[in-house]
């Protein structure tokens, strides 16, 4: 249980990432020297100590859907544990138990439903000594790393136990006091010796990113208006009761930023972001509503992003970052590819909704898109990524493949505002920007909103509730870093490596078992 307290300390909003690795290793002392039986029951348990804080923010929702999750979800922590007793019994076992949590956290991401890829190791790591793996193999790397680390203490923990059993049954043969004393002398330098390469492994995993080379400034930036325009509600009803408001509250802080740049008080800006669902009112349908966007999309006068849900024919819609020109009006776009289950459409719709009236808010149903977000817009083709994607590393790497540079992060946290979803988001924001050397440009509703460089560093951020606005100048870059380019080539290894790890180990217990049999 305080292996999963430790793992749930080290992300946001406590952010201690020392945790993690603590965490890792407290977890490793309790499966140890179990059966797989035992292990799957004690890593459930721990995943449910570890998920049910850190995934608060479902409450929001219903205390039921937020069971059912970490529910679910635990299965696969308690999977990994029951592999893990068994590659235990394997020479350099923490290789193998780390690669096998890179197995696990990538099965999670990819069943049931598409997946629930948040509350990776990664993601506790966005500002500490292992971020810099992002670069060389994404946040699978961190993972790993992460994880090997933690193995590597609890490796030093129980191999400082050996030796005193040693010692007891030499001493209690030894045939004088003078052999007992050689004894002690060599079983005291193999405890050393013992627990000391561990700590020193353990030790040069974080430390060897220092080694890592980082791209440089490439002399290009880009100015960029950041609108967030809050709303009236909270929770569910995060509209509230008055039609547009959602959408007038970012079309009046757009118009707010405008004077201010007239004014001089703000440079201006080369392209303005708003927000995910920026505006509540579908603007191809409603002339109100494209009304409004042109008019504050003209006072600003350059090209503008907007977060809009539109209706795909009489029965679906798509969430779709629309760019806004102020000549020419709506033009490119990019459709959100990864929905969120139960929130932007509903799996199982029949049965569903029979079972849980909640389900009826969903409304139409959304269709993904199937191309990346690379958007043109005035000096720059930005890199589009909406929300719930953000934890989806396919999604962010072929945004910045196809030439997306800054990457645009919009998010609607709303129904989720004050809870621990806000700043476990913006860590998100803070690795990928390091895994692909991109500044990172970050529009919420209700916040946080944010601009990130590509070093993960936070230059300006909003507080929550409330409307703000600024322009931020952020560089361009578009140097790949390894990570981008070889994409899930290192997650495959390192998974590949946990589960022969695992057959090895089970084919090995199989034999054993055999020739005990026949003995």
């Amino acid at each position: 249980m305080l292996g999963g307290i430790a793992l749930y300390a080290a992300f946001p909003p406590l952010d201690w990432w020392l945790c993690s690795p603590l965490g890792i290793a407290l977890i490793v002392l309790s499966l140890y020297g179990t059966r797989p039986r035992r292990a799957a029951w004690l890593g459930y348990l721990m995943a449910a100590v570890f998920l049910f804080p850190t995934l608060a923010w479902v409450r929001t929702i219903g205390d039921d859907v937020w069971l059912m999750l970490v529910g679910t979800e635990s299965v696969f922590y308690a999977a990994m544990a029951a592999l893990a007793a068994l590659v235990f019994r394997l020479r350099a076992w923490p290789l193998w138990f780390a690669g096998l949590w890179v197995l696990m956290e990538w099965a999670r991401g990819l069943v049931p439903i598409g997946g629930f890829p948040w509350a990776r190791v990664a993601f506790s790591q966005s500002e500490s000594l292992f971020t810099e793996y992002a670069a060389l193999g994404g946040a699978p790397l961190v993972s790993f790393a992460v994880t090997l680390c933690g193995a590597l203490l609890a490796q030093a923990v129980l191999a400082g136990s050996a030796p005193v059993r040693a010692r007891e049954g030499v001493w209690a043969s030894a045939g004088s006091r003078a052999g007992a004393a050689r004894s002690a002398v060599w079983l005291t330098r193999s405890a050393v010796w013992l627990r000391g390469a561990p700590v020193a492994m353990a030790l040069a995993v974080p430390l060897l990113t220092l080694a890592i080379p980082r791209p440089g400034d490439e002399g290009r930036t880009v100015n960029i208006g950041i609108v967030q325009g809050n709303v009236p509600g909270r929770g569910m009803g995060f509209m509230g009761d008055e039609p547009a408001v959602v959408l007038k509250n970012h079309a009046n802080e757009t118009k707010r930023l405008a004077q201010a740049v007239r004014e001089g008080k703000l440079p201006k800006p080369d392209l303005v972001v708003l927000p995910e669902n920026s505006t509540d009112i579908d603007p191809y349908r409603d002339a109100y509503a494209s009304q409004i966007i042109q008019d504050s999309v003209t006072d600003v006068g350059v090209p503008t992003l907007i977060g809009a849900v539109v209706a795909i024919g009489d029965e679906h819609r798509a969430t779709r970052s629309l760019v806004w020109d102020p000549v020419t009006g709506p033009g490119a776009y990019y459709d959100k590819q990864h929905l969120v289950p139960f929130g932007e459409y509903t799996p199982f719709k029949e049965i569903v909704l029979a079972l849980w009236e909640r389900a009826n808010l969903v409304g139409r149903q959304s269709v993904a898109g199937d191309r990346p977000g690379d958007l043109r817009m005035g000096p720059v083709t930005v890199g589009a990524v909406n929300c719930y994607e953000v934890a989806y590393d396919d999604t962010v790497r072929r945004t910045v493949r196809a030439g997306g540079t800054p990457l645009v992060m919009q998010a609607n946290n709303a129904t989720y505002a004050l809870s621990n979803l806000p700043p476990q988001q913006l860590a998100m924001y803070k690795l990928r920007a390091v895994e692909h050397n991109r500044a990172v440009v970050a529009a919420a509703t209700t916040g946080i909103s944010a601009s990130i460089g590509p070093d993960g560093k936070v230059s300006w951020r909003t507080r929550e509730l409330v409307a703000d606005m600024n322009v931020v100048t952020v560089p361009v870059r578009t140097e790949e870093t390894i990570a981008t380019r070889v994409g899930a080539v290192p997650e495959w290894a390192l998974m590949m490596m946990g589960a022969a790890a695992a057959g090895v180990a089970a084919w090995r217990g199989r034999r054993r078992g055999d020739r005990m049999r026949n003995d």
